[in-house]
């Protein structure tokens, strides 16, 4: 791979005095900068490559064309919160009450979600996203709303778990811990908003405060196992 040094007074947008960044990492990153502040349709790879400080040639080493740089990031969004979840789900009833799980789910992806590179949630929207390129993409995020249906269903008080099926309590559910998304645009999300935002999603499955508050101290174990 042919790397050329960045020219006088172009910042790059990965320090090189950070030995343990990889080319390709450099590039996920530079390209989820680009796409959230020019839109997928207005970055180029050859834009990418410069932010890097890299030549195009050498970009196309590590992927064939910007939708699957922009794959691999929207992969980065969910696939940790879906191999959580079903780490999770494995362990109910048995080990773990639906709402403590639940609510572990929910904490995980808030804060996964918080963490992802320039807010690269903000992208899941976009019209090109929903082309079939990206199939695979909205079909791990579909599993993951099932989760949350599955997990919700087993949780919810009886009046919910009759009035609302578990395929519409996963899509309320999943789009309540994704309003962090809209937090980033404006700060930077905080601890506590993990709790109020996994706190809500018990309550919207008709949990009382008692029983938000267990399932609380509840998830902090069966987080602690997990990690």
């Amino acid at each position: 791979m042919s790397i050329m040094r960045p020219r006088q007074g172009r910042p790059r947008h990965t320090p090189p005095s950070d030995p343990g960044t990889s080319a390709r990492e450099q590039i996920l990153d530079a390209a989820g900068a680009l796409f959230v502040e020019r839109g997928i349709a207005s970055t180029s790879t050859r834009m990418i490559a410069e932010r890097v400080g890299i030549r195009q040639a050498s970009l196309y080493y590590h992927f064939a064309t910007k939708e699957e740089i922009l794959a691999e990031l929207l992969a980065t969004s969910v696939r940790p919160s879906l191999q959580m979840v079903e780490r999770i789900q494995a362990l109910v009833p048995e080990l773990a009450t639906p709402a403590a799980a639940l609510y572990a789910v929910a904490a995980m992806d808030v804060r996964t979600l918080s963490r992802t590179p320039y807010n690269i949630g903000t992208l899941y929207l976009l019209p090109e996203v929903r082309t079939e390129r990206f199939d695979a993409f909205r079909a791990e995020r579909g599993r993951l709303q099932e989760s949350y249906g599955t997990l919700g269903a087993l949780a919810a008080a009886e009046g919910v778990a009759r009035s609302l099926p578990a395929e519409r309590l996963g899509e309320l559910l999943i789009q309540l811990v994704e309003v962090v998304i809209q937090i980033r645009r404006s700060r930077e999300p905080e601890a506590a908003d993990t709790e109020v935002i996994a706190s809500a999603c018990l309550r919207l499955c008709g949990l009382g405060e008692s029983e938000v508050a267990a399932a609380r101290d509840e998830s902090q174990v069966l987080l602690s196992r997990l990690e």
